[in-house]
């Protein structure tokens, strides 16, 4: 909760005229009150209620949603007779805590409460203030049930390009702004926080999750994907069409829809605006379109060609002899089935042998032999694996899981140059073997004493031969965006603290590279993983800086350019970099997961192709 929600001292409740309900309360520690206010009075014209912290009494409205269920239940009510101020909002949410309202949707009632301002997942977090009433008291205005207000019409017309106006002062703080909803796309649907809002044949852009919640778009020509996704190629290509969408329906009678990328919600789905820390401004649907399935299918890359290497990147998210067997079976069959067995894949995400069970095991070997023997059962290649077990809970990720990158590798398609291995601590060396570069540990982690590796995953290079030519590989998990400033917050442009590591962490990669070239200015080496960020963004630069490796992704269509969806978003954050020794690569994102509600992990494996 905020730290400007009002807390009340009592708590009473008591049944009143048929269905309508009574809560009496302590009135504010401050005993202000402020009389003769409708709802837009209260909302303002800016984020932050003009009366935040004021009791109000007797407002009018009519009850559009309620939400009984959890510790945050209340209702949602609107003034069917709004100004003719398009920046204030005519609807407010009720807070009753985990009291359930005993009122309906089509209730008149005049309410007295206490305006507050809450911020989902707290104020620190950075999201934006969702302006309720709490401590209220209300009672019936009219027996008579009210047709609902109309629901505003989120098009591709009505909805803004801009997305949000800069902040002011040094922290870009934007509560204070004046709202422009016919100018800025998180302005508009402020000024609607707490009202009536639709989507007509909304197309989906962000899969069903596991908490029932989907995204669509209300302009599908924005930064369309081929798939029917939305793709966010800058910073500044927000897409301010995309909106969150979860249910109020009772869900035994409306199950909600199971839906990917690229189906739609046809006819109106609309209900309530609401705001949370999950991805911001949520439709809370009283009216749920339906589901059109529009039969989108995993991809398949290509097989490698004559004298054609594959490496594989591989995001697993969280994989450990604790993961179920049907996740097993169907990372192998992908693997086999939709990469087409890739000569060397570099994982993420390989959990420790007790999974998330905090009990000091760091080895992986139980993980790795139950892929392995899945891969070999699906018709795969007999894989070896390396990796380096890292140091207990040092390298971030689930607590006691302790997430490593690790290889896989095919021995009848190549070799790995055997010899000693390194550990969790000793920094991989380059050496000139006759004129060969050679690593001094095999595998070998990159610079795991620096401190841009602090609490996340060091990278781990191996040395391989193909077709009697060496090729270096190095797998890559950069730290997490945990800590920045949401998209939608308050502080605009968002703060992206966590950039700076991630762009330490990639020079480290990029030096490495270059001590390899110093030996062989053609040699073959791949960087490849999850490296948590954009193609646009600095730790990107810094990993090409110098001409070290480049971008072959940068060879797709611009629409093609995605491996996972956030938030409704179709974007980057696996990559395989490559040195210019590498030559003409071919690069396939292969789209088996991001896109599907019945993902094996949330990242789509990366896949290319190339002739040492």
């Amino acid at each position: 909760m905020s730290s400007r929600l009002t807390r009340t001292s009592a708590l009473t409740v008591a049944a009143v005229c048929g269905s309508a309900l009574l809560i009496t309360t302590a009135v504010t520690a401050s005993g202000q009150t402020a009389d003769d206010a409708r709802i837009h009075d209260i909302q303002g014209n800016t984020r932050v209620s003009p009366l935040d912290g004021k009791r109000v009494t007797d407002v009018p409205g009519v009850v559009t949603a309620v939400r009984g269920f959890g510790k945050a239940q209340g209702f949602w009510l609107q003034d069917p007779k709004p100004d003719d101020d398009p920046a204030t909002s005519e609807g407010i949410f009720v807070f009753t805590g985990e009291e359930t309202p005993d009122v309906e949707a089509g209730d008149s009632i005049r309410i007295s409460g206490d305006v507050t301002e809450y911020y989902p997942g707290g104020e620190e977090a950075g999201g934006q203030s969702v302006t309720q009433l709490t401590g209220a008291e209300w009672k019936a205005a009219s027996k008579k049930k009210q047709a609902l207000p109309k629901a505003t019409a989120l098009t591709a017309d009505s909805v803004p390009d801009a997305y949000v106006p800069d902040g002011k002062g040094d922290d870009g703080d934007i509560e204070s702004l004046k709202l422009q909803p016919d100018k800025y796309a998180l302005d508009l649907y402020e000024s609607l926080e707490g009202m009536r809002a639709g989507v007509k044949d909304a197309p989906v852009t962000g899969p069903t999750t596991e908490y029932d919640e989907l995204w669509v778009t209300a302009d599908p020509d924005e930064h369309p994907t081929p798939r029917g996704g939305t793709l966010y190629g800058d910073y500044d290509q927000q897409n301010g069409a995309r909106m969150k969408v979860s249910s109020l329906l009772p869900q035994k009678e409306n199950p909600f829809p199971k839906a990917n990328v690229g189906d739609a919600l046809t006819g109106t789905t609309s209900g309530p605006v609401d705001y949370d820390n999950f991805g911001g401004y949520t439709l809370r649907a009283t009216t749920m379109g339906k589901l059109k399935d529009n039969k989108l299918e995993r991809e398949k890359t290509a097989k490698p060609g004559k004298g054609e290497l594959s490496v594989a990147t591989y995001n697993v998210e969280n994989l450990s002899p604790a993961s179920e067997a049907a996740k097993f079976d169907r990372l192998s069959e992908a693997l086999v089935d939709n990469l087409a067995s890739p000569d060397i894949v570099a994982l993420e995400e390989v959990q420790d042998d007790s999974g998330p069970d905090d009990d000091g095991t760091v080895s992986a070997g139980k993980t790795l032999d139950k892929l392995t023997a899945a891969i070999e059962k699906a018709g795969g290649p007999s894989y070896e694996t390396r990796e380096i077990d890292p140091e207990n809970n040092a390298d971030g990720g689930q607590p006691g899981g302790n997430i490593r990158v690790a290889f896989l590798f095919n021995p009848d398609r190549v070799k790995f140059a055997d010899r000693k291995g390194g550990d969790a601590t000793t920094p991989v060396k380059v050496g000139d073997d006759d004129g060969k570069p050679k690593l001094s540990a095999n595998p070998g982690r990159i610079s795991p004493d620096e401190s841009a590796w602090k609490e996340t995953r060091k990278p781990l290079a191996g040395e391989f031969t193909f077709g009697g030519r060496q090729v270096f590989v190095v797998a890559n998990h950069f730290s997490s965006k945990g800590g920045d400033k949401p998209m939608e917050g308050r502080t605009q442009p968002p703060v992206r603290e966590s950039e700076k590591q991630r762009t330490e962490q990639a020079k480290l990669v990029n030096s490495f590279a270059k001590e390899v070239e110093s030996v062989d200015k053609d040699a073959t080496i791949i960087a490849a993983g999850d490296f948590n960020d954009f193609p646009f963004s600095p730790s990107l630069d810094a990993m090409r800086k110098g001409g070290v490796f480049s971008s072959p992704m940068d060879k797709l269509p611009a629409g093609e350019r995605y491996g996972y969806v956030f938030n409704g978003n179709s974007q980057v954050l696996d990559h395989a970099v490559t040195s210019p020794g590498t030559g003409a690569v071919k690069y396939d994102i292969v789209h088996i997961n991001s896109e599907f509600y019945d993902q094996a992990s949330d990242h789509d494996p990366t896949v290319i192709r190339l002739k040492p």
